[in-house]
Parts: structure tokens; C-alpha cells; sequence
């Protein structure tokens, strides 16, 4: 049973940092493929950094620069380090899971809640 659980989203001022956390169980990380979405209010969600087994990643143009993505194999985690945010960040975070690659396209089958996050 796949299981993802987000944390460490927040408020915060524009110029500002947050990191979120995403625990997974039922599978390990070295083995599927796992990206950060978001979905603001009104729009769809989108694709903001994924990382394959192998450890490559990709990112989109908006967050490149600004966002990073990573995984801790032993502890089963993956992060998202977000550094200078933007109101235009402002969004539900979702991490997401699957044994097969999607790139940005939110197609993969396992979902977290989500974790707000707040930039002003």
C-alpha cells in the first residue's frame, strides 16, 4: 500500500524559503520515479520539479533557478527546497509517485494531500 505524506508547507513573505518534505511507504524511492505538483486556485495542476530513480531531474521554467529537487533513498523522502518565492507561487503542493517516468505531467498514480503554501 502506497502511501505519501506531505509536509512543510507555510506562509510566507515574498524573497522567502520553505522546504517541503514528502514521506513515502509501500514502495521505496530508489525504484520509482517522483515529482512535486501544485494547483492554485483556479487553475490546473502543474508540474513543478520531478527526479527519477536514477536521479535525474527536471524542472519547469517558472521554478528553474529558484526550487530544487531531491531525495533521500535511506530515509525514503523526497524535498523540495524553495528559495526567493513569489506571490505567484502561492498554491497546494502535491507529491507524487510511479514506478513509470511522466515527466511534468501530473499522470502518476500515487498522490499525497497536498500542503499548502502561502507567498505575500
Amino acid at each position: 500500500h502506497v502511501q505519501l505524506v506531505e509536509s512543510g508547507g507555510g506562509s510566507v513573505q515574498a524573497g522567502g524559503s520553505l522546504r517541503l518534505s514528502c514521506a513515502a511507504s509501500g514502495y521505496t524511492c530508489s525504484t520509482y520515479c517522483m515529482g512535486w505538483f501544485r494547483q492554485a486556485p483556479g487553475k490546473e495542476r502543474e508540474g513543478v520539479a520531478v527526479i527519477k530513480s536514477d536521479g535525474s531531474t527536471n524542472s519547469a521554467d517558472s521554478v528553474k533557478g529558484r526550487f530544487t529537487i531531491s531525495k533521500d533513498n535511506a530515509k525514503n523522502t523526497l524535498y523540495l527546497q524553495m528559495n526567493s518565492l513569489e506571490p505567484e507561487d502561492t498554491a497546494v503542493y502535491y507529491c507524487a509517485a510511479d514506478q513509470f517516468a511522466f515527466g511534468l505531467s501530473p499522470q502518476y498514480k500515487y498522490w499525497g494531500p497536498g500542503t499548502q503554501v502561502t507567498v505575500s
